[in-house]
């Protein structure tokens, strides 16, 4: 399959963005950026699962299981964060479960709880990097 030329050269430029953004963000940005982008998984899926798009809907499941498992609960610190990094741990396994089963038989209500669940701990995720960025400036 060909791609034109411009379509390759703008992957390549948004892969080198996304590639400077990781690179210079603070630990806090680099888990907003996860949120950020497990929560766009979580919407696609959604409508997948109401357009009945099984394929999109595997793949978009499947990035938002990798993007909480492999980033938000690797991100977990048990030693220093305590009960609440325990409690996002157990949540995390949790939402992890509901989107397979989403998954197995095609079901938005369990993906509609992960984002219902998850919105509220990236939302707060983001506030309290507001806020860190008021007190230093």
């Amino acid at each position: 399959m060909y791609t034109p030329t411009s379509s390759r050269a703008a992957n390549a430029y948004r892969q080198v963005g996304v590639q400077s953004a990781v690179t210079d963000a603070t630990p806090h940005t680099l888990v907003q950026m996860l949120f950020d982008g497990l929560m766009q998984r979580l919407q696609a899926a959604r409508g997948d699962l109401q357009r009945g798009d099984v394929q999109a809907k595997g793949l978009h499941l499947g990035q938002a299981v990798q993007i909480m498992g492999e980033g938000l609960k690797a991100s977990l610190n048990t030693e220093q964060g305590g009960e609440l990094a325990q409690n996002l741990n157990a949540l995390y396994d949790y939402c992890i479960r509901q989107l397979t089963l989403a998954n197995l038989h095609n079901d938005v209500k369990p993906v509609e709880e992960v984002i219902a669940l998850i919105e509220p701990v990236a939302r707060g995720w983001k506030e309290i990097g507001t806020s860190g960025q008021a007190a230093e400036g």
